[in-house]
């Protein structure tokens, strides 16, 4: 049904009437859950799909291709709505750059005129700063928002402050004088549901309610965020993150970072978090800054007129994303350099950078845990680490790339058999399982039951004398006098094997829940359920060297710098380093996730062993696969997304993925001035192409430019209401001047300025590798093929995508063009060992059927054309 509706708002454009109305930002539609497949759906499918009934030539002559210094010829009135584009269609970054620079032009010329003039021209400056400014601060308090409403509604699962119910647990305690050390979190103000309905503190009967309360409000905030985000909003579900790279990569998703998306992804997020299911509030805060920079990019027209422009503002946004989730004004600049960014020019980074200096300032104001601290889980280490330690750090990034590469592999199985079966289509009952199991298996422990930031926190923290956790219940003889810096390492107490036991079931439960997790109906974020199934097994190594230091101090790989009753091994930094590899696997972040863990920590001298193990944690990982969960996700949702990462090593030309293809209808196409508003209009209605290319004429296919079919429909209705005498039978021109008409003729209709004059041409025999790169860097929508001068065809985004997916699952070769003929091209020696005879580099002698060929060429027929 979702995917229908997809289909249905517009994303299959084959009449004409349904091309003009395009979907605004308040449409609320669900397109997580569906699968734009490239076999069935249209992207940048400019000529590829049913046979076009209407006007087609097959061209027969050559000619020169012409070339013009400027992208389109502008009207002194230019056409509304031309150069737009329609919802789940890419951009055209080169006219986008085109666009603003003779908008910038424009503005240049005119500042001398008038006062007024000069300051539109400051005004239009600072646009740039403004925008990002205003992003900022709507991120920064909009995280302050969620932290600490996420807080209050996970205690409230617990019990409530009597006192004040605005307080959570902690804060709800600082002012009592009843407060033990041993017992901290107890204070007669917060009471437990227990205790407020049967009235028991202790006992069975108290863990019961608890325990019935507890799933309760799970259930209940986990059926509330699914609500809303089905009924509102159902672009706020999940992590946001790959729809985000999509985006900046140019694709047009309407709604996705709208208001309402914005609103409801609010609040449901801290729904979400607060029902305690496997996921973190991180990921989606990237999603919440991009709402916020699209939402006020709207408000200059610098940034409201030109999509590429506005990615430039939803790159900084994404930065301040990252800022407020972790604390890391430059680990969130890194990170929307290194990880969403498709186009990140030097000026994006300053602004980046700024965009995260405004949202890391707004939060720190609020400060929403009471630490002044920009995060929950903020620590300082004072013990150097030391050489022996990276083995142990190494392990830990191989167990960290182990993980990325299981949890891709399970959750996009599972993913992919939720949108191919039934399940998938009750998202409100899975969200109601996943959070029921979630609850009753987590209640009991209390490593699980606890908020998973909070649970960071503690495994992060080192053991001093002021922590009564039991993973620091070592058996302690020492002075208590001493301060924190000098307590050496002890023997383990029955506290701290039971917290390793415990431990031990958290790891698997968390590794099995975030499989089935990620990806439903509600906000879910990665970054801390990775981290938290990182720190886990990070502090249950770093506890076992440090025993091991502590009972084998006398070996020769502690002899010389572990000395009897020093401190000698943190577990809490193997926790942290744990964190990062996990983390590292799943994502595949190097640079910029080494840079986020070092601004939690604040300590330079860890950098060699998270970097050691984010590198083999990636290592691993690539092993076994080089995509990063978000470029799976990306491939399986069908977004056309190109992977500058993605290397392209198959040898294939132009021709052999240029479309029409053998058996294929001939190119559809327009000429200069011999075609009628009725003939232009039958073709729009008649196919499904989103584009023509324009040539001379019938006789002469010397190539004109390149008319969009959204273009073509605007500008021939604009004409009709707006000029008098345009008929069915006006003659469209598409040349500079109007042809001599007999004089009954009617008015003819010139369309020169919706015209692309210089569209990107390469040679049928030009490597896919060159295609691919020009494709990646110039962010083109599509590319015409051409052969000595003639148009052939035309290579679209879709059909690179496609053919990347053919050359990743080994399929056959695709069948060669309408015009071509395949021939083998052998090795240069026969079987006998004797050169073979050649002929412009082209072996004349047929192959023997038995002999293995190295690879296959083809060569243009010339009694084809």
């Amino acid at each position: 049904m979702e995917s229908e509706q997809l289909f249905h708002r517009g994303y299959y454009r084959n009449s004409y009437n349904s091309i003009t109305s395009a979907s605004s930002d308040e449409e609320l539609l669900d397109g997580a859950g569906v699968i734009m497949d490239f076999q069935t759906s249209e992207d940048d499918n400019l000529l590829d799909g049913d046979t076009a009934v209407g006007t087609h030539y097959t061209m027969t002559n050559g000619g020169s291709i012409n070339s013009s210094t400027h992208l389109l010829d502008l009207l002194d009135e230019p056409i509304p709505g031309v150069g737009t584009y329609d919802d789940f269609h890419t951009i055209d970054w080169v006219r986008e750059k085109c666009k603003d620079r003779e908008r910038h032009r424009r503005i240049n010329s005119k500042k001398k005129e008038s006062a007024w003039e000069m300051t539109k021209s400051l005004y239009d400056a600072w646009s740039g700063w403004l925008v990002v400014t205003l992003t900022g601060l709507a991120s920064g308090a909009l995280a302050g928002l969620i932290d600490i409403a996420a807080d209050w509604m996970t205690d409230l699962k617990e019990g409530i402050c009597l006192s004040a119910l605005w307080y959570n647990h902690e804060q709800c305690c600082w002012g009592s004088n009843e407060t033990t050390f041993e017992e901290r979190d107890k204070c007669p103000q917060w009471k437990t549901w227990a205790e407020l309905i049967i009235g028991q503190a202790e006992g069975p009967g108290s863990y019961i309610m608890n325990y019935i309360m507890y799933i309760f409000w799970a259930l209940g905030f986990a059926f509330l965020a699914v609500s809303l985000v089905k009924v509102f909003a159902p672009y706020a579900c999940g992590s946001g993150i790959p729809e985000i790279k999509t985006i900046l990569s140019g694709f047009i998703i309407r709604g996705y970072l709208g208001k309402w998306t914005l609103m409801i992804k609010t609040i449901t997020l801290v729904l979400a978090v607060a029902s305690g299911l496997s996921l973190g509030k991180e990921g989606p805060l990237v999603h919440v800054a991009c709402c916020c920079g699209n939402i006020f990019s709207y408000l200059f027209p610098k940034y409201s007129t030109n999509e590429a422009k506005k990615r430039e503002v939803l790159s900084a946004a994404s930065a301040a994303g990252v800022s407020v989730a972790f604390g890391a004004p430059i680990g969130g600049v890194l990170f929307s350099l290194e990880e969403v960014s498709y186009y990140f020019p030097l000026k994006t980074l300053w602004r980046s950078f700024f965009a995260a200096l405004v949202a890391a300032f707004v939060l720190r104001s609020i400060n929403p845990f009471g630490n002044s601290r920009l995060v929950l889980f903020y620590v300082e280490y004072h013990t150097p680490w030391y050489l022996f330690e990276l083995f142990p750090f190494i392990l830990l990034g191989v167990f960290g790339g182990l993980w990325g590469a299981f949890f891709i592999r399970a959750n996009i199985a599972w993913c992919r058999r939720r949108k191919s079966t039934r399940f998938g289509k009750y998202p409100v009952l899975e969200v109601i399982v996943v959070a029921a199991i979630t609850a009753v298996i987590a209640f009991p422990n209390p490593y699980t039951r606890l908020n998973t930031s909070e649970l960071i926190k503690e495994l992060f923290t080192d053991c001093g004398p002021l922590e009564s956790s039991s993973l620091c219940d070592y058996r302690n003889d020492m002075n208590a006098s001493k301060i924190v810096d000098d307590i050496p390492d002890r023997p383990a107490g029955l506290g701290v094997y039971s917290a390793i036991w415990q431990l031990c079931l958290a790891l698997i439960f968390k590794i099995i829940m975030t499989v089935f997790t990620f990806g439903i109906k509600v906000p879910s974020g990665l970054f801390i359920p990775s981290m938290a199934i990182g720190a886990i097994a990070g502090r249950i190594v770093g506890i076992a060297v440090e025993q091991l230091a502590y009972y084998h101090h006398d070996w020769f790989i502690f002899k010389e710098w572990c000395e009897v009753g020093a401190d000698c091994i943190t577990p809490g930094l193997y926790a942290m380093v744990g964190a990062a590899a996990c983390l590292g696997g799943v994502t595949r972040m190097t640079v910029s996730l080494v840079v986020i863990v070092f601004e939690l920590t604040g300590g330079l001298e860890y950098i060699v062993p998270l970097m050691a193990a984010v590198m083999t944690s990636k290592w691993v990982g690539d092993a076994f696969g080089r995509e990063g969960i978000y470029e799976a996700h990306i491939r399986l949702n069908g977004y056309p997304f190109l992977d500058a990462k993605e290397e392209f090593t198959h040898t294939t030309l132009a021709a052999d993925v240029m479309r029409p293809r053998r058996n294929d209808p001939p190119l559809a196409v327009l000429t200069q001035d011999n075609m009628t508003v009725d003939d232009i209009e039958n073709m729009i209605n008649e196919t499904s192409y989103n584009g023509f290319p324009v040539i001379m004429s019938k006789e002469s296919q010397r190539l004109v430019g390149f008319a969009l079919r959204r273009d073509l429909t605007i500008a021939i209705e604009s004409a009709r209401k707006k000029q008098e005498g345009i008929v069915g039978s006006s003659r469209v021109c598409f040349a500079q001047h109007t042809p001599s008409l007999p004089a009954e003729s009617p008015r003819p209709l010139k369309l020169r300025s919706i015209l692309d004059m210089s569209p990107f041409t390469v040679t049928d025999h030009t490597p896919m590798e060159i295609v691919v790169d020009i494709f990646r860097k110039l962010g083109l929508r599509q590319c015409l093929v051409t052969h000595n001068g003639i148009v052939l065809g035309i290579i679209t985004k879709k059909n690179i995508l496609e053919h990347l997916e053919q050359v990743k699952q080994h399929v056959e070769p695709l069948a060669p063009p309408w015009h071509y003929n395949k021939k083998r091209y052998p090795p240069s020696y026969g079987p006998d060992g004797k050169p073979r005879p050649r002929f412009n580099n082209v072996q004349l002698n047929p192959i023997d059927e038995r002999e293995e060929t190295e690879e296959e060429v083809h060569l243009l027929n010339s009694t084809t054309l």
